[in-house]
């Protein structure tokens, strides 16, 4: 595993995303209103829509192509959908608020 320099806090507004690509893979950074920062596969498993440009709510996000809802935590589809997106590790230095990524 791998730990990456991927951003600020401050670069993500709250409810907000940021997408980045490592390798070959796209993932989506949230910043939730309560000022986490969470990471999944950039790609919804229904039809693949980039979740980056869906709407936040709470710590769940909602594909902007059929409104599929994925649980920012775990990377769980909500019912009455079904499928997972893969979920990554994050951390943030508290006094700087420099975002590592492990890969």
């Amino acid at each position: 595993m791998t730990k990456m320099l991927v951003g600020n806090v401050n670069e993500i507004d709250i409810k907000g995303s940021r997408k980045l690509l490592v390798g070959n893979t796209e993932i989506a950074l949230f910043r939730l209103t309560t000022g986490e920062v969470l990471a999944i596969e950039n790609k919804c498993p229904h039809k693949g829509g980039a979740l980056s440009e869906g709407m936040v709510c709470g710590s769940r996000v909602h594909c902007p192509l059929h409104d599929w809802r994925v649980d920012l935590h775990s990377g769980n589809v909500l019912t009455p959908d079904t499928g997972h997106v893969k979920t990554y590790e994050v951390e943030i230095d508290p006094e700087s608020g420099s975002i590592y990524l492990t890969i």
